[in-house]
């Protein structure tokens, strides 16, 4: 991708002249989606805690022409605002936003947690994508339309002993889809993914040592790998996905289909 927004061969990539804000993605999943973003004409504002792995981050994805950073934490309300003003000085008004942080510091059940504990994941899973996307609205989308895609886990769409707080919070993100869907349409669509295992440093816990063990019940028998999501993100920030919004898109390989999670 050159810096005119133009793929290798001369033509425009399909965000040329988009602008996004991808939150947690100094790796992973968030990472993977900027980085198709950007692959495909647009720049991007990505967010996480720590400013050593975002400057990184900014260098892998081609430098300050087409990716910034902003480190804080997501549910910072001063956060977002900065996030917000920073992203517009550098590139111009925000188009896309991708809610991709998410945390899950309590393994166990639910029954068990501290409170403490679940008040924090349903502040950083929902409360603060809630904010962001007040935060981008406000911002921009209103008048100019746009995209916003939760990043939500197939632990929202069925059971999941041992991370069942953290699912329950993937569940409320996947209703919030649907209502922003439903509040911001026409020129707003707003949709989730539920992905599986993701090999991610994030997921580690969930795979470590036993890979083999938990591919086994997928379909497709391996786990997923972050690009399997950024691409499908793309496709529902782009205008390929034109006529759909308040969906979530289940990226498992075939697990859910087999009765796992």
């Amino acid at each position: 991708m050159t810096d005119d927004g133009l793929t290798r061969d001369g033509l425009p990539g399909r965000f040329a002249g988009k602008v996004a804000i991808v939150t947690g993605a100094s790796r992973g999943i968030g990472f993977a989606v900027a980085e198709r973003i950007v692959a495909d004409g647009g720049r991007v504002c990505i967010t996480a805690r720590k400013a050593d792995a975002l400057a990184e981050a900014v260098d892998a994805l081609g430098g300050p022409e087409h990716a910034i950073f902003v480190a804080g934490a997501a549910d910072d309300v001063a956060h977002q605002d900065e996030v917000v003003a920073k992203t517009s000085e550098a590139f111009g008004p925000v188009d896309f936003l991708v809610n991709n942080t998410g945390i899950n510091p309590a393994y166990g059940r639910m029954v068990d947690i501290d409170l403490s504990a679940a008040n924090k994941i349903f502040q950083v899973n929902v409360v603060a994508a809630i904010s962001w996307a007040q935060k981008v609205y406000h911002a921009s989308l209103a008048e100019r339309g746009g995209a916003i895609v939760n990043i939500a886990s197939v632990a929202g769409l069925r059971p999941a002993p041992g991370i069942g707080t953290y699912g329950a919070s993937k569940a409320a993100l996947i209703h919030v889809t649907e209502e922003l869907a439903v509040e911001l349409g026409p020129d707003i669509r707003v949709n989730a993914v539920a992905p599986a295992v993701v090999k991610t440093k994030f997921a580690t816990a969930l795979y470590e040592g036993k890979e083999d063990e938990v591919a086994a019940p997928y379909p497709l028998k391996r786990l997923g790998i972050p690009s399997d999501i950024g691409s499908v993100v793309a496709f529902l920030l782009s205008e390929d996905a034109g006529w759909m919004t308040g969906q979530t898109l289940t990226i498992d390989g075939g697990v859910l289909l087999t009765g796992g999670v």
